[in-house]
């Protein structure tokens, strides 16, 4: 699968032929940047990449099992980006890779062409919604699932397909189906944190939560249609007493879905 996630700059570039990096499943290839990481992303499941989300890093570990090729992507802290071929291989060669500055693709910040005009706080805003797009569209074309958490009312079906993490965001993959005869027409789709109370006088609070950026948010889904697109969220995680609700809401209508999301999924995204 190849990356569609457009981080290049955004003139033109010459195309680069991309090195290819073996790995297994019985030993970590280790892949140490001139920068720490920030974000890195296989385009298969069967290739695996692990580094620190919490604490940036400059090495990440690379696994693979057995299956076709596929390509791996990493952005440093600084937004350089690194491409590369990855396949499976049962023997190893090499194990330790000391990436170079020189073998990035290109970075996604803009080329700033006059060096003096110092970066607002609006173009800062303006960059980091830059990157909310790219990402979305990017978790959008990829074909990758958290697990199957579905829940259905009247012909309407509301999944979640994703739950990612990136950097200090959670990127919920949400998509909803409509199977019925008649178009439904979206009135919210609100994210809670729900809490259930100790006590004699058990009860629930739910705490709503304000996404960030909205991805492609239909208004409407027609009869037969089934649309997806994104939220972004703040990081959170949840002990075993709380969980993430997200409540569909039918406009001038009651086939509304109500799905609970267990901390698992949350504390354990991608």
């Amino acid at each position: 699968m190849a990356f569609v996630f457009a981080f290049a700059k955004a003139n033109a570039q010459t195309t680069h032929l991309l090195d290819t990096i073996y790995a297994n499943d019985t030993k970590n290839v280790a892949l140490f940047f001139p920068e720490p990481i920030r974000q890195g992303i296989t385009g298969s499941d069967n290739f695996v990449f692990t580094y620190n989300r919490e604490k940036e890093q400059y090495f990440g570990l690379l696994q693979a099992k057995p299956g076709k090729e596929s390509n791996l992507l990493v952005v440093n802290r600084n937004g350089s980006i690194f491409a590369y071929i990855v396949r499976y291989k049962k023997q190893l060669s090499k194990l330790n890779y000391f990436i170079p500055i020189s073998s990035s693709i290109g970075n996604e910040k803009p080329i700033v062409t006059d060096s003096i005009l110092a970066e607002s706080s609006e173009e800062r805003v303006d960059n980091r919604t830059y990157h909310y797009q790219k990402f979305c569209a990017y978790l959008l074309n990829r074909k990758q699932r958290i697990g199957r958490i579905k829940k259905r009312n009247e012909g309407i079906v509301l999944s979640v397909e994703n739950i990612v993490f990136d950097k200090e965001e959670l990127y919920f993959v949400i998509q909803i189906e409509n199977n019925s005869t008649l178009d439904y027409d979206l009135n919210f789709l609100n994210l809670s944190i729900e809490t259930r109370q100790k006590g004699k006088r058990k009860s629930l609070q739910r705490l709503y939560q304000e996404p960030i950026y909205k991805h492609k948010l239909p208004s409407k889904i027609v009869e037969g249609q089934m649309l997806r697109f994104v939220y972004v969220l703040p990081k959170f995680s949840l002990s075993n007493y709380r969980r993430a609700v997200l409540e569909l809401n039918e406009k001038d209508g009651e086939r509304n879905i109500e799905m609970r999301l267990s901390h698992r999924y949350i504390n354990n995204p991608n």
